[in-house]
């Protein structure tokens, strides 16, 4: 299989909530906007992936879905991120692997880890 590009496809509960938490709360850029004005389908950038905002679950999300996004530093989103009244399910910290994680959700509960990999982590290829 030859993957060229790729989205994860979220149906929330609340259209209008997730499109606020997903664009206003992580603050993540639009790729492209589309369907009725009153209530548009969304595709968010996601690293060098997208997220697809768009429908409805007709009152419970659609699962099992969860979200891993790659940061630079985990602690200082996590002030930012609390901020602006994320549901943090989990403190950041250093997993036994050596990856600092912390655990965020979605409005329908999609659980959402933000991972940070150290500087002298094995999977550090680029040290910017």
């Amino acid at each position: 299989m030859e993957v060229l590009s790729s989205r994860i496809l979220l149906r929330p509960s609340d259209p209008e909530r997730s499109r606020h938490f997903y664009g206003d709360v992580l603050g993540l850029a639009v790729y492209r906007e589309f369907g009725p004005p009153e209530s548009p389908g969304v595709v968010f950038f996601l690293g060098q992936g997208f997220l697809e905002v768009s429908g409805s679950s007709n009152g419970q999300a659609d699962g099992p879905v969860q979200i891993w996004l790659q940061v630079r530093d985990v602690r200082s989103e996590h002030e930012r991120l609390l901020e602006r009244g994320a549901v943090v399910t989990r403190e950041p910290r250093q997993e036994p692997w050596g990856l600092i994680e912390m655990w965020i959700e979605d409005p329908d509960g999609v659980p959402i880890v933000l991972v940070e990999i150290p500087d002298d982590h094995p999977l550090r290829r680029d040290t910017r």
